[in-house]
């Protein structure tokens, strides 16, 4: 049998078998995820109090180096 001809049926049974992972359906906007859209303001407002924090942090050490203080 030509390699070519075998390839020809393996990608034909391979096409019926396998079904596609993506969907063409849009998600539904009128109906938020809210453990989502909760998880990710969250986390956000978690990174923004540590950033806070870390540069109060570093300001004081800063003036405490220098002698600024």
């Amino acid at each position: 049998m030509p390699a070519g001809r075998l390839l020809l049926q393996t990608t034909a049974l391979t096409k019926s078998i396998s079904r596609n992972a993506f969907t063409a359906a849009k998600p539904d906007s009128s109906r938020p995820n809210l453990l989502r859209v909760g998880l990710a303001f969250g986390s956000t407002a978690v990174l923004w109090a540590l950033l806070f924090k870390q540069h109060s942090t570093d300001v004081q050490e800063y003036k405490t180096r220098n002698g600024l203080e």
